[in-house]
């Protein structure tokens, strides 16, 4: 008798069906074209794939009837994982950028970094805002909690912060920006284009006498 009670495993449902695992008795081809042969019954199909070393691979089983393509296997597997990646990509809010800030911070510092800011909101990405007091500067968090305030207004067109600016122990300051909906912000602003250098004053031709 074994010591071990038995398990029940049941076999998981393939994502696709491919091959002679389709069900349907009559299938919408597309080929490896990716052209629309229309619907036929499912035997014809497999035996098209078959003529051309290919796979026939159920893309749509819900559909009436269910859409097959023609298409090598490996191939197939290889487009599905790269779109769920682009997919995964393209989500608002998949990755993140930490942007750190002074209590003291000037005013130019403060426009470049607004900047940076705004430039990962418009690629979709959260900016999460850290401002760290130093020394005498933490019995005055007033002032830290009024540059991230202010930080949080000027990107509001592009992001909205998830909750009010938190302290998280003793000197650190934070807050979340997650990025607006396309629809709802402005085109990401262009970067300013640089000053051309100045003439050199030496490289002037003289007049010849």
């Amino acid at each position: 008798m074994s010591r071990f009670p038995s398990r029940s495993f049941q076999p998981r449902e393939p994502q696709h069906r491919r091959n002679g695992k389709i069900r349907a008795r009559e299938v919408r081809v597309i080929d490896d074209n990716k052209e629309q042969l229309g619907v036929m019954p499912l035997g014809d199909a497999l035996r098209l794939a078959q003529s051309k070393g290919l796979d026939l691979i159920e893309i749509a089983a819900t559909a009436s009837p269910p859409v097959c393509r023609i298409v090598d296997y490996g191939k197939f597997r290889y487009e599905e994982s790269k779109k769920e990646k682009e997919s995964q990509t393209r989500q608002p809010g998949n990755k993140m950028k930490e942007i750190q800030l002074s209590a003291v911070i000037d005013p130019h510092d403060f426009g470049v970094k607004l900047a940076q800011a705004i430039e990962f909101l418009s690629e979709d990405m959260k900016v999460r805002l850290k401002l760290r007091f130093k020394g005498r500067q933490k019995a005055h968090k007033e002032f830290g909690f009024e540059v991230l305030n202010r930080f949080v207004k000027d990107a509001a067109a592009y992001g909205r912060a998830d909750s009010p600016p938190k302290m998280l122990g003793d000197r650190d300051l934070n807050v979340l920006i997650s990025p607006l909906p396309k629809d709802k912000r402005p085109k990401a602003p262009k970067p300013p284009k640089p000053a051309a250098p100045a003439p050199d004053p030496g490289s002037a031709a003289n007049p010849q006498a």
